[in-house]
């Protein structure tokens, strides 16, 4: 017997099944474009997949399956899919991928936001519901924002009487989302510790910054490991070992807080007047873990540096993106100024009750999360179980994304969806609480951010406080017609170019 043609024909038909295998397979996931061997549709998602991921679903509907290496993952860029995805099937649907660089984190298998869903992580969301969401708990931690806020106010106020670089009083321009980073740093800091973990313009706030931008960045690049997995133990880029250096001194900082609490609650029990420190989120924790055993020290200090790491983050995007469109935007200036001066008056501060009396601030805060979505891809799913989702199959372990960005910006569902129209929102139900589906800029379903309501409370007051207190322009040589408005993405979209302007305090 010829060996060489037996092997040859068997080659071939071994070849012939697995072709008609994959192609059978293919049949059943959702459509997507043809991949190269190996890297598979890699090369056209670039650099801003939320982009490329918009344009690819223009040709091959809603819902489209793309191989990434060798892992498939399925795209979902409309409302009537994402409501599946997020509500219909949010059981199956609601665990996380999670990529190399969580690993950074020292204890990233007890973090809220990579844990499978269960007992644990419905503990977790139980004590963010009692010790940090509820509106009791909400209200009686609003001195600490206000703090917070007072201190904005008042370093403005400061810049705005001191020469900018060719000693121009009232001519020097400031870094945007530097202050609103410091100033929601400060907010969440005090919400959970009572006190500023740093100082405006301080080397600590540079750290900060620092660690915060490299997690997110890091987190939101393309990393080799995340495709072809068997690459993991080496981290060929690097991002999972900038990723643990940023956490570690993350980790530090939270680490000091919660030791030195601990201590002063042991000593100050021992003596008869022992009280609260302030009923801040530290306090409310420690209490929590003494009642149950599960929620350890090491448990709520992971989440802890979650919350500072997520609210800092977040909401200093929203209020640069926000001011960015209302420095292009002065007409809609000076109506949001109106609105506010008209129910703050003249007794000089702005207080969170104020907020529900702005219904233009909310509409104008509602406008800039739907154009520039802090997490335009929110945070990928990943499929328990295999799944039918309109007429397609989802296999198990399958990383499901949603194009949050895409469907806020479809002309199907938005007028001049390109377009900063704050009016869209007045008159209008629709809210970011997860029910309408072509605007989720905090997701939905199970996996939701649990942090909703402080975030409205936190951008609200930023907002506010910049707007009543200060006029603003661009600095000189920067006008309307050159002002960037690139965007970069991470895990968070960040303007490509930081935003300066130039405060000038307004008299009440």
């Amino acid at each position: 017997m010829d060996i060489i043609p037996f092997i040859l024909s068997s080659f071939l038909f071994i070849f012939f099944l697995s072709s008609s295998f994959s192609h059978f397979r293919r049949r059943k996931l959702p459509p997507g474009p043809l991949g190269l061997p190996i890297f598979g549709n890699l090369f056209q998602v670039g650099s801003k997949p939320h982009l490329s991921f918009a344009r690819l679903a223009k040709k091959y509907g809603p819902i489209m399956s793309l191989r990434l290496g060798s892992v498939t993952s399925v795209v979902v860029s409309s409302p009537e899919i994402a409501r599946e995805i997020l509500q219909k099937h949010d059981e199956v649907l609601c665990d996380r991928a999670i990529p190399d660089v969580a690993r950074g984190q020292a204890n990233f298998h007890i973090s809220m936001v990579w844990l499978p869903y269960g007992n644990r992580w419905r503990m977790l969301r139980q004590v963010l519901n009692t010790q940090l969401t509820h509106m009791h708990k909400l209200d009686s931690l609003v001195e600490l924002r206000h703090k917070a806020s007072r201190e904005l106010v008042e370093f403005l106020k400061e810049i705005s009487q001191r020469g900018g670089p060719d000693e121009i009083i009232g001519e020097r321009p400031v870094a945007i989302g530097n202050l609103a980073f410091a100033t929601a740093l400060n907010q969440m800091s005090k919400t959970c510790f009572s006190q500023n973990v740093a100082e405006y313009e301080s080397k600590e706030i540079q750290g900060f910054m620092k660690a915060v931008e490299t997690v997110m960045d890091v987190a939101g690049q393309f990393n080799i490991a995340d495709v072809f997995p068997w690459l993991k133990t080496m981290d060929p880029q690097g991002l999972r070992r900038k990723s643990k250096e940023a956490y570690g001194w993350l980790e530090e900082v939270v680490d000091v807080f919660v030791n030195k609490r601990m201590q002063w609650r042991k000593d100050s029990s021992l003596s008869s007047s022992y009280t609260h420190h302030d009923g801040d989120l530290l306090d409310s924790f420690i209490d929590y873990s003494l009642k149950d055993p599960d929620f350890t020290t090491q448990q709520f200090k992971v989440l802890l540096l979650e919350l500072i790491l997520a609210g800092s983050d977040t909401t200093s995007i929203t209020v640069e993106w926000a001011m960015a469109e209302l420095l292009l935007n002065p007409d809609i200036m000076i109506k949001l100024r109106q609105e506010i001066t008209e129910v703050v008056g003249t007794k000089g501060e702005i207080e969170e009750a104020d907020i529900i009396n702005l219904p233009y601030l909310q509409a104008v805060i509602k406008e800039a999360m739907r154009l520039r979505l802090a997490v335009p891809l929110l945070i990928p799913h990943n499929s328990k179980e295999v799944v039918e989702v309109n007429g397609y199959v989802i296999p198990k372990n399958t990383q499901t994304i949603v194009n949050a960005w895409a469907m806020a910006r479809d002309p199907c569902y938005w007028d001049a969806p390109d377009k900063f129209l704050p009016e869209r929102f007045l008159n209008s139900n629709m809210d970011f609480k997860g029910q309408h589906f072509g605007f989720i800029p905090f997701g939905s379903g199970r996996r939701m951010c649990p942090g909703i309501l402080l975030a409205q409370r936190m951008v609200s007051l930023i907002m506010a406080s910049l707007v009543y207190h200060f006029d603003w322009k661009l600095p000189r040589g920067t006008t309307i017609d050159n002002l960037d408005m690139d965007d970069v993405l991470g895990l968070t979209l960040r303007r490509a170019t930081p935003l300066l302007a130039v405060p000038t305090l307004i008299k009440h």
